[in-house]
């Protein structure tokens, strides 16, 4: 009488087991996609910038840490290089600027640990002059510079698409060109016909208001660069202070501009050096002695006061590179106090 209801207990347990698997594999795939887990509350973009200086590298183990510290995206930055303000436009370097297969490579295995990509393609001078930056190019011919500027940005949103990246910046930081207008809205028509991504451009920390193509754009784009203070030993609070009247008018300019796009900070962090609050942008200035603290302040003054602002997409922590740790000046938090703020960030704490 007991072996009908064992073999309804058994297909019971059959049809359970299958639909846990289903449900496994769904979340998996989810994950791959960086969507939606068990996380706590926040922005939806919580990731770190991963600058591709080494074309031939692995990137998997980088890819591995970052899903262990709780990021849901990755940036990879993507360098094209020109010899200095004046040069007549820029180029992939040989030997520097990472292959097709190479980026391709890095999306997937981004991907595969679970996280969602963006692909920020990057100017770089080569050999600058004093005060020279991708900030301040004056080329010979604009169109020029544009026509060779957009097919590089464009096919590099193509394979963007082609490989399953979900966010694709535009530029970065390149603001003597902002005036530019109608060479940029052709820039960012051509990449959304290869690119069904979010769209976005990164403009300098103090450039924002001078960017005519926000409409156009899935996002405010903003490296947070922002100088906090005038202090060499600046308190928690005052640099709390600071970053909410950042917020504030940020805020109120996007009211102004009548903006419905959600703000994204593409690039925002500090090098451990003394002063990295009044500069977070300076990482030359080589008698700075390293300050630990300073950086993990920083860190801590952005997340208090962007907390729960409904206007805020999110953010990439600039940067994951190299071994950091306690001697380490660069912006890297690896294993340094800042990253116990950006872990508690990336899991919505």
């Amino acid at each position: 009488m007991r072996s009908k209801p064992r073999r309804w207990s058994l297909a019971l347990a059959l049809l359970a087991v299958l639909l846990g698997g289903l449900a496994a594999l769904a979340g998996g795939d989810g994950a791959a996609r960086g969507g939606d887990d068990a996380r706590g509350p926040g922005p939806r973009v919580r990731g770190l910038a991963v600058p591709m200086h080494a074309p031939a590298q692995d990137y998997g183990p980088t890819f591995a840490e970052l899903r262990r510290l709780g990021a849901r995206q990755v940036a990879l930055f993507v360098h094209l290089y020109q010899r200095d303000t004046r040069a007549m436009a820029p180029r992939r370097h040989p030997e520097r600027t990472p292959t097709d297969a190479a980026i391709a490579g890095a999306i997937r295995s981004a991907r595969g640990h679970g996280l969602e990509v963006a692909l920020v393609p990057l100017v770089l001078l080569e050999a600058p002059a004093p005060g020279e930056w991708r900030g301040k190019l004056r080329p010979p011919s604009w169109a020029t510079w544009f026509s060779v500027y957009r097919h590089y940005v464009v096919d590099l949103a193509g394979l963007a698409q082609r490989e399953g990246a979900t966010l694709f910046a535009v530029g970065s930081e390149l603001g003597s060109s902002e005036g530019q207008v109608g060479q940029w809205r052709a820039v960012i028509a051509a990449v959304r016909a290869v690119f069904r991504g979010h769209v976005t451009y990164a403009a300098n920390w103090d450039r924002h208001e001078h960017v005519a193509v926000w409409e156009a754009l899935d996002s405010v784009g903003l490296s947070g660069y922002f100088e906090l203070t005038s202090s060499l030993d600046p308190t928690r609070e005052e640099l709390v202070t600071a970053w909410r009247d950042v917020r504030r008018a940020l805020s109120a300019w996007r009211d102004r501009r009548q903006l419905s796009a959600p703000i994204l900070f593409m690039e925002v962090g500090y090098p451990s050096i003394d002063g990295c609050a009044r500069h977070p942008w300076d990482y030359t200035r080589r008698s700075a002695p390293v300050d630990l603290a300073e950086q993990r302040l920083c860190y801590e003054a952005f997340v208090e006061a962007w907390r729960g602002a409904p206007e805020l997409e999110g953010a990439f922590f600039y940067e994951w590179t190299g071994e950091g740790g306690p001697t380490d000046r660069g912006y890297t938090p690896r294993g340094k106090p800042a990253l116990e703020v950006l872990r508690a960030f990336l899991e919505g704490r």
